[in-house]
């Protein structure tokens, strides 16, 4: 097939996920990845260097659709100073005694490096949709019933997450949100994987099977949130995920030929006066 651009995934119109391939197979992706990967992690020194921009990664889809082993493959080349992952879970106590994306806000990169959220931000428009009961567990003085949320409270939630995200890319974040679109039977074939695989069993939980009968409720929500949150500063990539090795390609490429817009990414230039005197200090060095 004809290789990928970094537009080719971008949700710009609304989407139906029916409508969307879930499999799309690269020929030699995993070769490909390595080529890409080196050149994300060069870029990301240059970044750190440059300290001007910092960049969210944000991965979202099913379980099994592949979110910890592209993590690992994508970010391996990379200074271990320039990554930092989160993985959003159940909030902690602590967290519940903020406001719902105060977890986020902290965990956000600092210039010149890139943040993973392995689950993110979304988590509060997508299980808390699917359980609105979770929503009660915050706290909000204006919410003390489950009538209480009704649409518009999804309405003001979602309101709140594109504020979020335009403060943060105004400020110099380039964010970028990946779906990545598994199907229910390669999801299926993974979690039998996860019970045949003695090596495997640990990641299997029973709650495996209690989401996954609610797969037509959560496509439903995912499905409102890109439509709602994929803007130009903030995009969405929809991308296939039942092929882990051309999906992990595909998130790279799109990274590395996005990044490589910023022109005025650079390594800073020396003082004038360092310059004029780098035989000096070299040869002080070699004299000692």
């Amino acid at each position: 097939m004809k290789d990928i651009t970094s537009d080719s995934y971008k949700v710009t119109s609304k989407i139906n996920l029916k409508d969307l391939n879930t499999k799309v197979v690269i020929k030699k992706a995993d070769k490909k990845l390595e080529d890409v990967r080196e050149k994300l992690g060069k870029l990301q020194d240059t970044m750190y260097a440059h300290n001007k921009y910092a960049v969210l990664v944000c991965l979202q889809g099913m379980d099994t659709s592949g979110k910890d082993s592209l993590i690992r493959e994508v970010f391996k080349e990379f200074n271990a100073r320039g990554v930092v992952v989160h993985s959003f879970k159940v909030p902690t106590e602590l967290e519940l005694g903020h406001d719902y994306l105060w977890r986020h806000y902290i965990a956000l990169p600092e210039r010149g490096k890139f943040g993973v959220f392995n689950r993110t931000h979304y988590e509060n428009v997508l299980v808390t949709r699917v359980h609105p009961g979770y929503i009660l567990g915050e706290n909000i003085p204006t919410v003390n019933t489950l009538e209480a949320i009704d649409e518009a409270f999804w309405d003001t939630r979602f309101e709140q997450i594109n504020n979020f995200e335009k403060h943060i890319a105004e400020n110099g974040t380039i964010i970028f949100k990946f779906f990545l679109n598994l199907s229910k039977k390669e999801q299926k074939d993974r979690l039998l994987r996860r019970l045949e695989k003695q090596e495997k069993n640990w990641k299997f939980s029973p709650g495996d099977l209690k989401e996954r009968k609610l797969w037509d409720a959560y496509q439903t929500c995912y499905e409102d949130a890109i439509n709602r949150t994929s803007k130009p500063h903030a995009p969405w990539y929809a991308i296939p995920a039942d092929d882990k090795d051309s999906a992990r390609y595909i998130v790279a490429k799109i990274m590395y030929d996005t990044l490589k817009k910023y022109t005025d990414i650079q390594e800073p230039e020396l003082d004038d006066a360092i310059k004029e005197n780098l035989a000096l200090y070299k040869k002080e060095l070699e004299s000692e």
